[in-house]
């Protein structure tokens, strides 16, 4: 087929990109910028027009694009012209891997840590909204087997289109409620319909509505509390590892500090354990090397460490804090600075109070301006929420060598250049922290 994608440097649908052209098809696609993404997928010799333009549309089969598409965007408009078959992404997901037998890992945070470690630990193709360091890229393919491990996104409701063969669910937290018009049973019971919908499932006994589920879904319930045991955190070659007891299948060791990395961790080797022999889970694990823009240690010298992480939810935040103060206190810093830029002016004003608390362990706040995501900008009031911190509001960071400067209103306010530094958010900050904004 020749394939359209609108919207193609979104992780998203870049994923589904690359694997339709690693099957041979002939792929195109379209941005209203260009990207370190569109710059990939160009390299790769997928054809890139910026911005989106209807001369971008010709004799195509199938046309695709992400969720934040306008029906009114000129490719859209062009396509249905022609006769072409237009598809949003969860529309298309059900001709792109409705051949595979699908792992399928959902939840509204630590899904693409799970599925690069189950992505880790067994054969077979790979989508990903992250970039895994085990294979240096978001998407694997592998012609030897029909198995996909495939990050699913409740954002769209697109997840109950990857008919899985394995539900994998780490947490059903509200999440991406202006999709679902903050109707929570409407929310909950298509997280349901996902889970019915497979034939093997994997779930978190202990997320307040997964336990609701138990005795009415027949599953692998992994209890954290009391399955996970006797955690410990350790540096090999100054890289993060949390080992662990989990159930009656003895000890694992796998890359990242924390709780949370355990349970992403033991929900993979759940799900793995289905069609593999757990020694042989026991030693694949350890190939995983943690994925970009997760506890990504992008910075280093002796007094002083700089790590990007995507977190942009305050549950997601707080994990990855308790993580970064288990990892300062082996590295001897006495300081933490966490730089925050707010994703979505929706997501920060949903969860704003949560927010408010989940920076606790910081020394030093510094937050951004809100990465709008395509939204119209709402007032919040950032300086009164969050005056119980050590608070600075900036425009911008630049990365110089191995320390950060901090900028507002083209004026530098402070250099960072001791402890640990850690920037949280899901827009340009990772560009910015790492000096290539």
């Amino acid at each position: 087929m020749k394939i359209h994608f609108i919207g193609i440097g979104g992780i998203g649908i870049s994923g589904l990109a690359q694997y339709m052209h690693y099957k041979g098809h002939t792929v195109s696609g379209s941005d209203i910028k260009e990207s370190l993404i569109t710059q990939k997928l160009a390299k790769m010799g997928i054809k890139v027009n910026v911005p989106h333009s209807a001369e971008a549309i010709t004799d195509h089969d199938l046309v695709v694009h992400s969720a934040i598409i306008s029906p009114e965007n000129p490719e859209v408009i062009a396509a249905k012209a022609k006769g072409i078959e237009v598809l949003a992404r969860r529309e298309a997901l059900l001709k792109i891997i409705n051949d595979r037998k699908v792992y399928s890992v959902a939840g509204a945070h630590g899904k693409s840590t799970t599925t690069a470690i189950l992505s880790s630990i067994m054969e077979g193709s790979a989508i990903i909204g992250a970039e895994s360091k085990s294979f240096g890229s978001n998407v694997r393919y592998d012609e030897s087997t029909d198995v996909m491990l495939f990050e699913a996104d409740e954002s769209d409701g697109s997840f109950i289109n990857s008919k899985p063969h394995c539900a994998i669910v780490i947490n059903a937290e509200p999440e991406h409620m202006e999709y679902y018009d903050y109707n929570f049973e409407l929310f909950y019971e298509t997280y349901k319909k996902f889970i019915k919908s497979a034939p093997c499932s994997v779930l978190n006994a202990e997320d307040p509505f997964l336990s609701t589920l138990v005795g009415e879904v027949d599953a692998e319930w992994l209890y954290p509390s009391k399955d996970i045991k006797n955690l410990e955190y350790t540096l090999i070659n100054d890289e993060p590892h949390t080992q662990f007891e989990l159930k009656d299948l003895g000890v694992f060791s796998v890359w990242g500090f924390g709780k949370h990395i355990a349970l992403d961790a033991s929900l993979a080797i759940l799900a793995a354990k289905e069609s593999m022999d757990i020694e042989e889970i026991r030693t694949k694990i350890l190939t995983f090397k943690g994925i970009k823009k997760r506890f990504d240690i992008v910075g280093f010298e002796n007094d002083s460490v700089i790590i990007d992480d995507y977190g942009h939810h305050p549950t997601e935040i707080k994990a990855t804090l308790e993580s970064v103060k288990e990892y300062a206190a082996l590295k001897g810093f006495d300081k933490i600075t966490a730089i925050w830029q707010p994703h979505k002016y929706s997501r920060t004003i949903d969860n704003l109070d949560a927010f408010t608390k989940c920076f606790e362990g910081a020394q030093e706040l510094i937050i951004l301006p809100v990465w709008a995501a395509g939204e119209t900008p709402r007032e919040i009031d950032f300086q009164e929420r969050f005056k119980e911190y050590n608070l600075t509001m900036a425009d911008t960071i630049k990365r110089a060598n191995n320390h950060i400067q901090v900028i507002k209103n083209e004026k530098d306010l402070q250099k960072l250049d001791k402890g640990l530094i850690i920037g949280f958010g899901a827009g340009d900050i990772t560009y910015q922290i790492r000096g290539i904004a």
